[in-house]
């Protein structure tokens, strides 16, 4: 979604710094996210990737700098944002159907599990309206009235996806949504994100430990490493350059025959970028 004078950055760091307790988890940060755009954050383990995120919703303050997220402080926009936390699994036991956890991002906050049927009126058939369009959207029409506890990991993610989407969001906070998915499932699930993002001008931004699943949907990476944040487009970061002044020794980045890239000299254990040194 093209940037215009009247749309403020879904997310704006400015010399930002987060700490908790006397350590630094970040510090410096500038960084701007336009609306409408497809972002990874990238990094490794205790970077501070889900520390932004917190930043973002106004659970983690800040130490140093200004943070705003669609035009306002943290906390306060809170209503305009989809959030989908770090992995959730549901037992195989299981009953409730998939199109009532979606439900639940509409107004599970309010009564819980909702009883269909029961109210009636414009409110619940505009609630199920809804419901429905976003289980289209994210492709899970054909198994969301089964039990959650029956579902593939994907298809579990997918619904979760839609249970974000269903409030209308304008900005998608999306917590490691790939970990545990095979690489098939983690290709579809960025391609459904990147859809999401063109036909809802949603701005999505994703946690995440691989980004070669998801580089070619992408719009820019944030990339978050020993106490520092740079944040561009994925061939201006993920570079040996880059990643070398970040992490303030020799790193190199090489780009495999099947076209994955691999961080080589990384402080902790080398790693191909999938290996979980992204976190």
């Amino acid at each position: 979604m093209p940037q215009t004078a009247q749309q403020p950055p879904a997310l704006e760091l400015l010399r930002a710094e987060a700490r908790i307790g006397r350590r630094t988890i970040w510090s410096d940060a500038n960084v701007r996210i336009g609306q409408g755009e497809f972002v990874a954050v990238l990094g490794p383990n205790g970077a501070g990737k889900s520390t932004l995120i917190k930043a973002a919703l106004g659970l983690q303050p800040l130490s140093a700098g200004q943070i705003r997220v669609i035009g306002a402080a943290p906390g306060r926009a809170n209503g305009q944002i989809g959030y989908l936390p770090q992995r959730r699994s549901f037992d195989a036991s299981m009953r409730i159907r998939g199109v009532d956890v979606v439900r639940l991002g509409l107004d599970g906050h309010r009564w819980g599990v909702p009883l269909l049927g029961i109210f009636g009126g414009p409110r619940q058939r505009q609630a199920e309206a809804r419901v429905a369009e976003v289980v289209e959207l994210v492709g899970a029409g054909s198994y969301a009235e089964r039990p959650i506890g029956e579902l593939s990991g994907g298809e579990q993610q997918r619904l979760l996806i839609a249970q974000a989407l269903a409030p209308r969001p304008q900005l998608l906070l999306l917590d490691e949504p790939l970990d545990s998915l095979d690489l098939t499932n983690q290709s579809s699930v960025a391609a459904l994100i990147r859809q999401i993002c063109r036909d809802e001008g949603v701005t999505v931004i994703m946690v995440a430990h691989d980004v070669n699943p998801i580089l070619g949907y992408l719009d820019k990476v944030v990339y978050i490493a020993h106490g520092g944040i740079v944040a561009g487009k994925p061939r201006d970061i993920i570079t040996s350059e880059m990643l070398t002044r970040l992490y303030g020794v020799p790193i190199e980045v090489l780009k495999a025959a099947n076209g994955r890239l691999v961080v080589v000299g990384e402080p902790e254990a080398p790693a191909a970028h999938g290996n979980r040194h992204v976190r």
